[in-house]
């Protein structure tokens, strides 16, 4: 039985946040797993990581991270220092999950988010391979916290490196490691690859992480993405991971913003009734 989950940014407008009491309403609501921001357990005291960790222990919920990287820790710049930076940065998200018994970080972590090709250069082969050569560093780390680096794949506007399961397969096997995963994205899916259960298929084995949101970043079941065949997927290629779902409904403050929501989608919902809805949905189709 897969482990369900939401991210905490579902219902705020920052990226930094307490999330102790994000524990409790997920909790509450019948998750299983908590997806926070990355950068900010890095950022935390030991003593803050170990609090963190008691109160989901204590709830029952597992937890899960997730970070696209900054501009001055991309992977792949040109910049040798802007690689170090972020290789430094990889290192202290992985010791800071390492203090709370690792697990898996996904997200934008092999360069940096938003970001796009410079005017004029078609060819990304040089990214690739200073991104690589960055996370073969990289991942050390991961491999000695116990904590597992998934790509993720995301569409053409965010970002360039990886934006098909088949390219993330071929990046996670060049860096050659088993805690170098790949991370699908059902709202990213629906725009880059031709069909869900190819791509799930093509990720096999190495699919280490699952991100679930509609064709409009609303909750499972608001939208036109074909859950029937991604649960179906999922299932045959044996995949036992977390599915966490990741709604942006709000616009507004730093999440709003670079998220690119534009509208306010949550008019007339109540944000706690529709996780629980999406909860029970996503169970139905996961069976």
């Amino acid at each position: 039985m897969n482990r369900i989950g939401i991210y905490y940014a579902y219902w705020t407008h920052d990226w930094d946040a307490d999330f102790h009491p994000f524990v409790d309403k997920v909790a509450d609501l019948g998750f299983d797993v908590l997806e926070v921001n990355a950068g900010t357990i890095g950022n935390m005291t030991s003593e803050q990581r170990r609090s963190l960790k008691a109160h989901a222990d204590d709830r029952n919920i597992g937890l899960s991270y997730c970070v696209g990287l900054t501009k001055q820790y991309d992977l792949a710049a040109e910049d040798k220092s802007v690689r170090d930076n972020g290789i430094a940065f990889l290192r202290t998200i992985a010791g800071a999950m390492g203090e709370m018994g690792g697990g898996n970080l996904g997200g934008i972590i092999y360069s940096s988010w938003p970001a796009t090709l410079p005017a004029g250069v078609t060819d990304k082969r040089p990214y690739w391979d200073r991104s690589l050569a960055s996370m073969k560093e990289a991942i050390k780390a991961a491999e000695d916290n116990n904590v597992f680096f998934n790509m993720e794949v995301v569409n053409r506007f965010e970002q360039y490196l990886l934006n098909t399961c088949a390219e993330a397969v071929a990046y996670v096997k060049a860096v050659g490691s088993p805690h170098a995963k790949v991370m699908l994205d059902t709202f990213h899916i629906n725009i880059e690859e031709d069909f869900f259960s190819e791509a799930i298929q093509t990720a096999g084995e190495h699919l280490g992480h699952f991100h679930i949101g509609e064709n409009n970043r609303m909750p499972p079941g608001y939208g036109h993405i074909p859950w029937t065949e991604i649960g179906a997927a999922l299932r045959q290629i044996g995949y036992k991971g977390d599915v966490v779902m990741e709604p942006f409904l709000m616009p507004g403050g730093e999440v709003g913003r670079d998220i690119k929501v534009f509208r306010d989608m949550s008019v007339g919902l109540d944000l706690d009734a529709e996780a629980a809805k999406a909860l029970q949905f996503t169970r139905g189709f996961m069976k």
